[in-house]
């Protein structure tokens, strides 16, 4: 063999062995940068379930088999209660009556550090009471269904891009608005018009 082939070959296994000590490196970081795409208008939403603070699974395809579902991303707990979204989350109670009449569920999605996430959740629902009926807020400790949907917002005292979808029985995106600034949330009429223009 020659000297040529013999670096050639030492080359090729030095190659081989960084890759495979990298690769579970690379893994770890596109778990945790997650590599999901945001659903976009005239796409399928993906399917997803996630649990309630007190445990109930909630599954996203079960509840559009019931009618058009309003898919809210709240900021969560990044460290406190947004008021942003206690202020959204109370612009949709109010309304609740005509989502209600109009055939739509709603579902808040809360994301966070994992640690006692369920009880921020609680806080998070104390001054609204009882959700209405066609209410569902659920928790995403894992920021399993954030990187999912790839609304991941990773910087310091955040958790996810506020973001609404409006999606149909069928499971295909009809609306959606990201939000990249606190404030920045679509309103309660705004979504109720959507849901019309989704049916």
């Amino acid at each position: 063999m020659t000297t040529k082939k013999r670096n050639a070959g030492a080359l090729l296994g030095s190659l081989m062995l960084l890759a495979a000590l990298a690769w579970p490196g690379m893994n770890g970081w596109a778990a945790e940068m997650g590599q999901g795409e945001t659903p976009n208008v005239g796409t399928a939403a993906p399917d997803f379930t996630l649990a309630t603070p007190e445990g109930t699974p909630v599954k996203l395809s079960a509840l559009t088999a019931k009618g058009t579902v309003v898919l809210v991303v709240l900021r969560g707990f990044p460290g406190y209660q947004c008021p942003y979204c206690q202020r959204q989350a109370h612009d949709f109670q109010l309304k609740a009556d005509q989502f209600h009449a109009a055939g739509a569920e709603l579902l808040l999605v809360y994301p966070g550090p994992p640690d006692e996430l369920s009880v921020h959740a609680k806080e998070f629902l104390a001054p609204a009471g009882t959700l209405p009926g066609n209410f569902h807020l659920v928790i995403d400790p894992s920021y399993r269904f954030t990187n999912q949907y790839g609304l991941r917002w990773d910087a310091p005292h955040e958790t996810a891009y506020p973001t609404t979808f409006v999606i149909d029985r069928s499971g295909v995106v009809r609306f959606r608005k990201i939000s990249h600034q606190h404030g920045d949330r679509t309103t309660a009429d705004d979504v109720l018009a959507e849901v019309g223009n989704a049916k």
